[in-house]
C-alpha cells in the first residue's frame, strides 16, 4: 500500500510539474544575466533573414514594438549558428551599426524569402545599394572591428541564453520563449505578462 501511494504521489508530482511548465510557456534561464540589472525591462528577439516564421512574425511584431511603454528597452539579435546564418547575422549587425532605417532591413527579409543570393559581403553590397545604402560604406563596416564585436557579443547572448532555434524572445536575462507559447500572438502577450512581472518586482 505504502509502495502504491509513493508511486501516485510520484506521477502527481510529474504531471504537476509538466502541466506548471506548460502553463508558464517560458524556460526559466538558471543564470540570470546582467540584462534584469539594467535601469530598463529588457526585451531580445532572436531571429534570422532566413528563418520563415521569423519572417511571418514581423507583420505581429512591429507594432507590438511601436507601442512598448518608455521603460522597455527593445533589440533584436540574430542567430549566430554557422554558415549562411552567420553570414545574414554579420549583415542585420552591420545595417544597425550603419544606422539604416528598419525599411532596409525588411527589403533584406524579403530578398532572403525570395532566394536572392545574399551570402557574400559583395552580393550584399550590390543589393543594399538599390536601396540607398552606400555600397563602399557598407563593405567597410562590413569587415570593421566594430562589426566583430558585435558578432562577438550576439554570440555570447546566444550562448549566455541558451538559444537552439528561432524565432525566440528573452525578456529581462530571465525567461525565454518561442512559438509555442500560442503562435505570434500568444508569444507577445506573453512577453507583456513578463514585463508587467519584472515591472512590478522593481
Amino acid at each position: 500500500m505504502r509502495h502504491r501511494f509513493l508511486n501516485t504521489a510520484l506521477l502527481f508530482t510529474v504531471l504537476f510539474g509538466q502541466a506548471a511548465q506548460a502553463g508558464n510557456q517560458y524556460t526559466e534561464l538558471p543564470a540570470a544575466t546582467a540584462g534584469n540589472q539594467q535601469s530598463k525591462i529588457q526585451v531580445i528577439e532572436f531571429f534570422a533573414y532566413g528563418c520563415g516564421h521569423c519572417f511571418d512574425l514581423e507583420s505581429t511584431i512591429n507594432p507590438w514594438i511601436e507601442k512598448l511603454p518608455s521603460d522597455v528597452d527593445f533589440s533584436r539579435v540574430p542567430a549566430m549558428f554557422g554558415g549562411i546564418w552567420d553570414a545574414h547575422g554579420r549583415l542585420f549587425l552591420t545595417l544597425q551599426a550603419m544606422g539604416v532605417d528598419y525599411r532596409v532591413h525588411q527589403a533584406v527579409f524579403l530578398a532572403v524569402r525570395e532566394r536572392q543570393r545574399l551570402s557574400t559581403a559583395q552580393q550584399m553590397a550590390d543589393f543594399l545599394q538599390g536601396h540607398g545604402v552606400d555600397k563602399e560604406a557598407f563593405l567597410g563596416t562590413f569587415s570593421s572591428f566594430a562589426v566583430q564585436a558585435r558578432v562577438t557579443h550576439a554570440r555570447q547572448q546566444i550562448a549566455a541564453y541558451e538559444v537552439t532555434g528561432v524565432p525566440a524572445m528573452v525578456v529581462n536575462g530571465k525567461y525565454r520563449f518561442d512559438l509555442s507559447a500560442g503562435g505570434a500572438q500568444g508569444m507577445l502577450q506573453l512577453a507583456d505578462r513578463l514585463i508587467d512581472q519584472e515591472r512590478s518586482g522593481r
